[in-house]
Parts: C-alpha cells; structure tokens; sequence
C-alpha cells in the first residue's frame, strides 16, 4: 500500500489532516432518539420554485416535530451554473415562506452552526483529505482520459449496445500501476480522481426507501468522477462527506435522484459509514393535453413563486397547499381545525404520495380562500395595501385613501359564523370590489347586469320611489328588508315568494327582482355581497349620484 500512500502524496501534499481528525472535529450529534436531521441543498443557479419548496418545507416540518435539527447546504461546486447572488436568492426567497434553518448560512458571508461550512466551496480540503484516503486504500485513482478520448469510448459503447459508462475493461486508467500514474502526474498531464467501484452490475442490492418501500436495483459499477479537474468534488462524493459529517439522519430529495441511490449507498459502504435513511419525494404533476407530466420550471409559470407573488395569494395558502401535497390526510384535518398551525398537524412518512401528487391550481385557491375569509378586516387591509403598492400603484392610492372605507368593505358578510369566501388571492380585491370606489364606478364603461326587469322607466319608478318614500340609512338589516317588501306591495310585486310561486301571473315580479334592480343600479353587477352592507358602505350621496346614472 506504500505505492498508493505515495501517490496520494503526490496529489495532495498539502493535506495533513485524516478522515479521523474531521470525525473527531464533528461528531455525532446530541439528541434525543428519533430526532431527525435533514437538509435543504439546493444549488444557487435560479430563483426558488414550488418543487423546492415542497422539498425544504417537508425537510423542515419532520425535523421540527422530532425535534432535530433542519440546516442549509449550498452546493456550488458547479460553478458554471452559479449565478450572482444566488445564496440570497435562495435564504430570501425561502423566509418569504416561512421556511428558517437551524443551522446554515444567513447570507453570502455568515453562518450559524457547528457542523460548517455549509457552502461546498469552502469545504475544498474536507473533500480532499476524503479522497486522500480512499486513494491510500487503493479505491480511487487517477484518470488521464481526455475529453475527446471519452468521446470515442461512449461512441464506441453506443454502437456495440453497450451500456454507457467508464465501468469494466472500458475503465483503463483504472489499472495504471501507482509508479505511471505518478510519472505522468509529475509530467504535467491533466487528470481528474475517479472512484475504484467495488461494484457488479449484475449483482442486485436491495435497499429501504422510507416513502417508496422496499427497492431493488443493479449494484453501481461505474468508475464515477469524484474530483474534476479543477479540484472541485463532484455532487456525488460531495453528498457523501457532508450528509457524514453533518450528521444527516434522513436525506429527503426528489426522486430524480432515485437513479443515483445504489451510487450513494456504495460510498457510504467503502468508508464503513452508516448511510443515512432515504426518503424521496414525487414530483409535482400537471395535466397537458390528456397526458399528465412533471411541472416544468421552463414550461409552467405556476412553478415560479413569483406567480403566487403577483397573484397576491398568501404565503400562508400556498404552505397549506404544500401541506396536503405532504400528507394526503392533512386537508381534512385542517378544515376542521381552522385556528390551529400547519405544524400542530402529526405528519407522517407513510401517508407521503409515492407515485407524484396532481398540481391542483384549485384546491389552492380554495385553500386560499378559506384563508382569507379567516382573517379580520383590518389585517386582510394591510396584506392588500402591501400588495397593491407593489403591483398596482393607482388602485393602491383609491384603496388607502380612506382607510375605514375599505376595512369597511372587506368586512361585508366577514363577521358570520360563514363568512363568504369570494377572494381567492388579493388581487381578486379590485375585481371583485371595484364599484365599490367611485373613480372606477364613474369611469367605467358599465354593463348593467339586470335580469328580469329590464325596462329603464321601471327601473327610475322603483329607484324614485326607494328613496323617496322606504330608503333611512339609519334602518338595520330586518327593517331594511321590511321596507323592501312594502314597497314591492305598492308597486305591484309579491313581498312573498310563497305566494308568488303559487301564483306568479298575479305579480308583476317579486322582492328577488326589485332587490335586484337597487344592486345593479349600484354595482352595475348581478351577484354581490350583501346589499344592505354595501348600502351603509356608500351612503347616502353615493346612492343619490349612482341612482341618477340611470336617468
């Protein structure tokens, strides 16, 4: 073994410290038994999107209610991909949500926790003393393949219907005696470390995954890269060295790395390292022209969270929603444990869908409206206000101008045992509330939504007499609606819709239909929140001017 000690020298003189000096440097952690320790490890190359957020907020909920530890990795070893800025994006877009780490950085140049660093790029000499070793022991080498060398090997593979891969007799620095790979190392030839695979493809290891259940796949047999060239481990042998000495419990990540498992299982076997527990998550799926797909980053502007940002839908629905996509029983619970948290709820591995869970835009929005129908007035005004002054600075002047106005409004049916759930979003404020504001009343091209009666000098004769003789603002909802019925009595409609039904060629419509004219008259729409409230909202002169439109 003198001959890999030496080479291993060779290629890293200046690293002295062992695999055992970073054992004893982070040892296992102390905590109560069955506390789990998980990580978010994204790579900062884009903005966060719905699957990363369904990735970090199951890692965050299993860590928090076994009460273990929920830390941030940043693995940014592929520096090609790496943006500006891109841990920010990461740490700012996540706490937008909600979602915090117990350990991890907190911004570009800080960190909290034992267990760091936590950006891969500063943890160059951990990974090396890693490969130091395994290099000592003889189960990783030197590669002198070029790139265009690698090229020929996969073309010849490809036309012998071979499987693809540095593996076998096709791994031929593989078998390159330590003495030559010294010399040509020395030589200045280019290289990069590859794993020695104990590995046969045509043996089968049967493994564990904590949601998928028992699993069986061929034994990895590849020589894979475990340091390029630059240094830099690859994403693979990174895994391994920091889910050990972060003390990872359970690695829980989307299932398009289910591939690599019998990879990561293997490194974890040549250090004589207990892996971690293996948990990975369906993808969200969309429906596309009768087929049913993965939700695309590229394709789909609900992967974005700045769909939701834009939309004015709470940060608090799109976590709920997450929610039910983690656990399929979680909706039913909340529904009827409305004043409770996301994280008064027992989540469980096995009620985790297995087979990816349906993206279901509407059960967000109906989520999202239960939501905001929960909140008092005067918070559901300042998350609007926040809203529209990012992203529609008129309405946002009409709807601040006066304030108990528009707290006014958002409270109509909002006091009730029921109340009305018609805003799925803020957004949906103006829309669904714009009459409500004059300047918009006033300078929109209006289409009266009347129904049954249409005739314009009926509608004035109704309207007239309303005010002349039945409207008082000071008149609750059951006086109000008394009045309603006495006018119906004198201009010949039935007040009750008993009688009506039984014989409707006696009427000339019904209170239905006279209340229907006053709304429209001050809404121009058809179907509103209760009239009586938005009557009080408007007042008297508003009333007036809004009547007159008609003439």
């Amino acid at each position: 073994m003198e001959e890999y000690k030496r080479l291993a020298n060779i290629i890293f003189p200046d690293i002295t410290l062992t695999v055992e000096d970073y054992e004893k440097k982070y040892p296992a952690r102390n905590l109560k038994d069955g506390a789990i320790v998980t990580r978010y490890a994204p790579s900062p190359t884009g903005f966060i999107h719905i699957g990363a957020l369904l990735a970090s907020f199951t890692g965050s909920i299993f860590a928090k209610q076994s009460e273990g530890v929920f830390y941030l990795r940043i693995e940014d070893t592929d520096t090609k991909r790496t943006i500006d800025d891109g841990i920010n994006t990461i740490i700012n877009g996540l706490k937008e949500f909600d979602v915090t780490f117990d350990e991890g950085p907190t911004d570009e140049n800080n960190e909290s926790g034992n267990y760091g660093p936590y950006i891969q790029s500063q943890r160059g000499d951990i990974y090396k003393a890693f490969i130091k070793h395994l290099i000592m022991e003889g189960k990783a080498y030197p590669c002198f393949c070029s790139e265009e060398e690698m090229a020929e090997l996969r073309e010849y593979q490809t036309k012998k219907k071979m499987r693809i891969g540095y593996y076998g007799k096709s791994a031929k620095c593989r078998y390159l005696a330590p003495e030559e790979a010294i010399e040509r190392i020395e030589n200045g030839e280019k290289y990069v470390i590859r794993l020695k695979s104990p590995g046969n493809f045509e043996n089968k290891i049967r493994f564990n995954d904590i949601i998928r259940g028992q699993i069986e796949m061929p034994e990895n047999d590849i020589d894979i890269v475990i340091m390029k060239g630059d240094g830099l481990p690859t994403y693979h042998f990174a895994h391994l060295v920091d889910d050990h000495l972060m003390r990872t419990t359970h690695v829980i990540r989307g299932d398009e790395w289910l591939p690599s498992l019998p990879l990561h299982v293997q490194l974890f076997e040549m250090f004589g390292f207990e892996p971690p527990k293996y948990c990975h998550i369906s993808p969200l799926m969309k429906n596309d022209n009768g087929g049913v797909r993965k939700l695309s980053k590229r394709k789909d502007p609900e992967c974005a969270m700045s769909y939701y940002h834009e939309l004015g839908v709470p940060k608090e629905a799109v976590m709920l929603y997450l929610a039910t996509v983690t656990n399929s029983n979680f909706e039913e619970w909340y529904l009827q444990n409305k004043d409770k948290e996301i994280e008064d709820f027992k989540f469980t591995f096995d009620k985790m869908n297995n087979s990816g869970a349906l993206f279901d835009l509407d059960k967000l929005t109906n989520l999202s409206k239960t939501f905001i129908s929960s909140l008092k007035a005067e918070e559901l005004y300042d998350r609007c206000a926040k809203y529209y002054e990012e992203y529609d600075k008129d309405f946002y002047n009409l709807f601040t101008k006066d304030k108990k106005y528009s707290i006014d409004m958002l409270n109509i049916e909002r006091e009730t045992p029921k109340p009305r759930k018609d805003l799925g979003c803020y957004g949906d404020v103006k829309k669904e509330f714009w009459y409500m504001y004059d300047e918009l009343f006033n300078s929109a091209e209006l289409n009266y939504e009347f129904k049954n009666i249409t005739d314009k000098e009926e509608i004035n004769k109704i309207l007239d007499l309303y005010m002349e003789k039945y409207y008082d603002p000071k008149d609750d909802n059951s006086v109000w609606f008394g009045k309603m019925k006495e006018l119906c009595d004198e201009l010949g409609y039935a007040s009750d819709m008993k009688a009506y039904k039984k014989n409707p060629e006696a009427f000339k419509g019904n209170v239905a239909d006279v209340s229907m004219v006053i709304r429209v008259a001050l809404t121009s729409k058809s179907m509103t929140p209760d009239l009586h409230e938005i009557m009080a909202i408007l007042g008297v002169e508003r009333i007036k001017e809004r009547f007159s439109k008609l003439k």
